[in-house]
């Protein structure tokens, strides 16, 4: 279960590479440490490359990163605006998009990557 998080080439968005499975607990650690680097470099636009990544957990810690770990830990910037690129044929994320959404929070979930810079880079 490895990642990277890295600012873009152009300095416009932060990028968080995920491999492998992931749960409530690795992506609240992971979206954490984006949010840091983003704080640091003055960054609020997130792509969240999930192509090699699947979502394995409840629907209830699903709901619960949603509704409790985005919405009330210090260092998540509420305000940024994310773009979740998946693969074509995978849609275990789905449920994390419509969660979120609802929550309040800018996420969008694609399965097209220049779909998701345009995305973030909109309105720049």
């Amino acid at each position: 279960m490895s990642y990277s998080i890295k600012p873009s080439e152009n300095g416009k968005y932060i990028i968080l590479k995920h491999w492998g499975e992931i749960d409530r607990e690795l992506t609240t650690q992971r979206n954490l440490e984006a949010h840091a680097l983003g704080a640091k470099l003055g960054i609020t636009r997130h792509l969240v490359d999930l192509t090699e990544a699947r979502h394995v957990d409840t629907v209830m810690n699903t709901y619960e990163f949603a509704y409790e770990d985005m919405q009330f830990l210090p260092g998540i910037n509420k305000n940024a605006r994310v773009a979740v690129l998946v693969s074509p044929d995978d849609h275990s994320h789905d449920f994390v998009e419509t969660v979120t959404r609802n929550a309040g929070q800018n996420v969008t979930l694609f399965r097209d990557r220049e779909a998701a810079i345009q995305h973030l880079l909109k309105d720049y």
